[in-house]
């Protein structure tokens, strides 16, 4: 069972709280981590955003959206070989997002949907004291909407 699996079967009512709906603990890389290596790891565990830590402090976010703005075009007349050599090259540092707009695990889901709404952003950290706890992402919004349909539909 995946961590929204059962997030969605034990929460998602209208006053859930972060915690309540987020993936804990998620995967993290550091700023020295190479793009490629960041890209694959992406593609292999199918996820679109990568908090970056540095001393078990968030310190930026990186999003397939920035990996695609600095992967050359189909079109390019680059070797592959030659794509990979820069890739390696660059690190998340380079690109990621510094600062990024974050939540407290203990903030109420529609906080979380207006923060994320009002910043234009798909994803937000969840920290505590500056430390990541976990990730919210639209996906997590679209089963506290599934799941609070379902429960409106019940109540009915």
């Amino acid at each position: 069972m995946t961590h929204m699996q059962y997030d969605l079967e034990h929460t998602g009512t209208p006053q859930a709280h972060v915690r309540d709906l987020m993936t804990p603990a998620p995967l993290a890389i550091s700023p020295a981590t190479s793009v490629d290596e960041a890209y694959r790891l992406m593609q292999g565990q199918r996820i679109g955003h990568l908090p970056v830590c540095e001393d078990g402090r968030l310190v930026g976010l990186i999003s397939e959206r920035d990996l695609r703005l600095v992967l050359p075009s189909p079109a390019t007349s680059l070797a592959a070989h030659e794509v990979h050599y820069l890739l390696e090259r660059l690190t998340v540092a380079e690109i990621m997002t510094r600062f990024p707009v974050t939540i407290g695990p203990d903030h109420l889901v529609t906080e979380a949907a207006s923060r994320m709404l009002s910043h234009k952003v798909h994803a937000l950290p969840v920290t505590e004291n500056r430390r990541l706890v976990g990730i919210r992402t639209r996906t997590h919004l679209l089963y506290a909407f599934i799941r609070s349909q379902a429960a409106q539909s019940v109540a009915a």
